[in-house]
């Protein structure tokens, strides 16, 4: 099959996504299952289902209306907070919306009035990683105005970690959430159906705390597809690590130099590349490149060393690996490179069992 591609492995996927459910279940903690890296892919989005996950979240509304266009039989959340102008999809294709913005809501009520329905929405709360959410100071007035819209039900809130800011979601945080949704139910006399602690970085906290409090819900994608967490990106016990494979085809193999010969100025994309002298060198070139895939997220599966990259073009130190023209090498992929690779679209893609 033609390279570049990405074998896609659904039975490892499937797995995955049953073993984190199970875990998380344990303690009282329900999934979304988070289909944004993957493109909203209709096959990985039926694999979640198939193992037990009934809400996917995805941050584009066009994912979301082609996998529900395609038949995927699950509830799903638009993972931003929407954008103005694209509100009425977002009722129209969103059972759940995350929100920050009262602007936004309102624009959300007034379109759900239009089409004669209502739509659900979560606040996002700010505790620190400094990407979306109301300032907790904020969210009591919010929540007043929110609970005054027609056409609107809130049924959550929640908040995101370990992404922009890096900032870990440790015992302090969750506790501070599980308060914060305590205080909102108390002084509004509801009940909030999901707190959402956050996501794959959640995990170092939920193993080791003997108490989740009010937080009952986290949003996967990482952990499912890569088998990992996200703070250390270690590899979480029981999981495949290798269910999505990146694959790229030897387009030349020879020997030379590992020192450019002339001035070094800046390479293609503004870069001045240093290099190490090993002397002569197997030099190969794939057959991709960074308009295919985040080189830097690539991990080599044999023992060869990735030398640099171009749009169009990987070339590797193959040391004593016996390639050939047309040898396929294989990659592993973290979160940047698979999020490139599956929006790419000279990537095509293999479901393999």
């Amino acid at each position: 099959m033609t390279t570049p591609r990405l074998d896609i492995d659904i039975a490892k996927i499937t797995h995955n996504a049953k073993e984190l459910k199970k875990q998380y279940g344990s303690k009282g903690i329900g999934i979304f299952g988070v289909t944004k890296a993957t493109c909203g892919d209709v096959n990985i989005a039926n694999a979640l289902v198939k193992s037990g996950i009934h809400v996917l979240a995805d941050s584009r509304v066009s994912n979301i209306r082609e996998m529900r266009n395609a038949g995927v039989k699950a509830q799903f959340v638009l993972l931003r907070t929407p954008i103005p102008s694209q509100v009425d999809d977002v009722v129209r294709y969103a059972d759940i919306s995350l929100n920050s913005e009262l602007v936004v809501i309102k624009a959300l009520s007034e379109s759900a009035l239009r089409q004669n329905s209502t739509h659900k929405i979560m606040l996002m709360v700010d505790l620190g990683d400094l990407r979306e959410g109301v300032m907790p100071s904020d969210l009591e007035s919010t929540v007043g105005e929110v609970l005054n819209l027609s056409g609107i039900e809130l049924v959550g809130i929640g908040t995101n970690l370990a992404c922009l800011g890096g900032i870990r979601p440790n015992e302090k945080k969750m506790a501070a959430l599980s308060s914060i949704a305590t205080d909102i139910e108390t002084r509004f006399a509801l009940t909030l159906e999901i707190v959402s602690g956050g996501n794959s970085a959640n995990y170092e906290w939920f193993v080791s705390t003997n108490d989740t409090g009010k937080v009952n819900n986290l949003r996967l994608g990482e952990s499912i597809y890569l088998g990992r967490e996200t703070l250390f990106r270690k590899p979480i016990p029981g999981l495949f690590t290798d269910a999505i494979t990146l694959v790229a085809e030897v387009i030349e193999l020879k020997i030379k130099p590992s020192i450019p010969d002339g001035d070094v100025c800046q390479d293609a994309f503004g870069n001045v590349p240093e290099f190490v002298n090993h002397g002569q060198i197997r030099r190969a070139i794939l057959g991709a490149g960074l308009q295919d895939v985040l080189v830097s997220g690539l991990t080599p599966r044999s023992d060869i060393d990735i030398l640099g990259s171009s749009s169009d073009h990987i070339i590797v130190n193959a040391k004593q690996i016996e390639l050939k023209i047309g040898n396929e090498v294989e990659f592993d992929l973290d979160y940047g490179a698979l999020l490139s690779a599956m929006t790419a679209p000279y990537v095509t893609k293999r479901y393999v069992t």
